[in-house]
């Protein structure tokens, strides 16, 4: 097996078995929509960080990523990341081609100071995430979609639901501050001081998002915010909304209350004629990803490993 250097040249065999790929993603979930074209690829043969491997003259994997950004995840640490358009192998010694490839694309990597290593896998690709999982990645972040048939669920007496008005927007500040909260909290660790919330929050409330919201009593006690796309390529579908916040006071949990607001809001969208919803969401969340498992079907398993920090001192 030969690992060269992804260049501009490789970019069709690149997508072509990146397409392959998503294809048999498509064999274990049936909510996937039919896509016939992925993103241009001509970023990653342009920043020097990319792999492919060749065997006889013809590609059977590639692994690309992202230009690194400092402060991964909060941390010191430089990252970078690869979505499941970046990279991709044949069928055949998958879990081999994999190793060469992230062994060639890791010693670049870490050469370029990056310790914080990120990779979007299809979630049934069982020879991807066990080849993954014994280089010391563990998974971190879950992309699922749904159809948009209606969720079963029990009325909730004096539930009103709602779209909430842009100028009504501050009520459920409390619920966004007890998010960040939780997600602080073990065992997810996503923490956030004071001016990182507020300056969050400012951002939250200013981008471009429909919210529903369900009240009892007149009080805001769940919220679900839809934005148009998502975290990889599947998102971009017109026909496709994304799930990008949600919450339910922790009282409410297991109450019907956020079954109803979900299949309000999946109701609502399908009358726009939206055919599918998706949401990404934290693998280590006990109370969404519960949630989220329940409702959505996952297709991917963004897995992530921390390089020591050590290991830079063999570049300079």
């Amino acid at each position: 097996m030969n690992i060269v250097s992804f260049e501009k040249e490789h970019i069709d065999e690149a997508k072509a078995i990146a397409l392959d790929n998503y294809q048999e993603e498509r064999q274990f979930v049936k909510d996937l929509p039919e896509i016939s074209e992925l993103p241009d690829l001509s970023e990653f043969a342009g920043n020097s960080l990319g792999v492919a491997a060749f065997e006889q003259g013809k590609m059977v994997g590639f692994l690309c990523c992202y230009r690194p950004w400092d402060h991964a995840f909060g941390t010191a640490a430089k990252g970078t990341f690869s979505p499941i358009h970046a990279h991709g192998t044949v069928i055949e010694n998958r879990e081999m081609i994999y190793r060469k490839l992230y062994q060639a694309a890791a010693e670049k990597w870490v050469a370029h100071g990056i310790t914080y290593h990120a990779i979007a896998m299809y979630a049934h690709d069982e020879q991807a995430l066990r080849t993954f999982f014994l280089y010391g990645f563990g998974v971190r972040c879950v992309d699922a979609i749904r159809d948009m048939s209606s969720i079963n669920c029990f009325a909730v007496p004096d539930l009103h639901i709602r779209e909430l008005p842009k100028e009504e927007i501050a009520k459920i500040r409390e619920m966004r501050r007890q998010l960040s909260e939780h997600l602080g909290s073990s065992p997810c660790f996503m923490y956030s001081n004071e001016q990182e919330f507020k300056q969050w929050l400012i951002r939250a409330e200013n981008r471009e998002t429909d919210v529903y919201v369900a009240e009892l009593d007149g009080e805001p006690v769940s919220f679900i915010e839809i934005a148009d796309d998502g975290e990889t390529f599947v998102t971009e579908k017109e026909e496709m909304k994304n799930i990008c916040g949600a919450f339910c006071m922790p009282e409410y949990r297991g109450s019907g209350v956020f079954a109803n607001l979900l299949n309000y809001v999946v109701d609502r969208l399908r009358q726009q004629g939206i055919t599918h919803l998706g949401v990404d969401f934290e693998s280590y969340n006990p109370a969404g990803s519960g949630a989220w498992n329940k409702y959505f079907t996952p297709y991917t398993h963004s897995v992530v490993r921390r390089i020591d920090e050590c290991a830079l001192r063999n570049y300079k």
